[in-house]
């Protein structure tokens, strides 16, 4: 089952300025704050700045969809034709991430929250 996107990565790579700039738009600070990522919480969304997405082939921000079996929609996109760019991986605290390219090059992400 699909909740909806509930979280947004955007590749950035002037990580400083990309912060400031999403700082004014959210008008809010980050909840994270590490070299490796920024995120944001701000009206039910999760906006996250990654400044090493150009390097994982993100070529502009990508949407991570909200799944209860990250695992089997994975197998399912790929099975409809999707190609893989990130396997699932957990990036702590058991919440898993995923993403795939569709057949006009976008970017698809999947994210798993932690199974209580």
């Amino acid at each position: 089952m699909t909740a909806g996107v509930n979280t947004i990565i955007y590749p950035v790579k002037d990580v400083t300025r990309a912060k400031a700039l999403f700082s004014a738009l959210l008008g809010v600070e980050p909840y994270a704050d590490e070299s490796y990522y920024v995120g944001f919480k701000a009206a039910g969304q999760d906006i996250g700045l990654d400044p090493n997405g150009h390097a994982k082939g993100m070529t502009g921000p990508v949407p991570y969809w909200t799944v209860t079996d990250l695992r089997g929609r994975l197998a399912a996109l790929l099975d409809a034709g999707a190609e893989l760019v990130q396997d699932a991986k957990d990036v702590g605290g058991g919440k898993l991430i995923a993403y795939v390219k569709d057949a006009d090059g976008n970017f698809i992400g999947l994210g798993q929250d932690p199974v209580a």
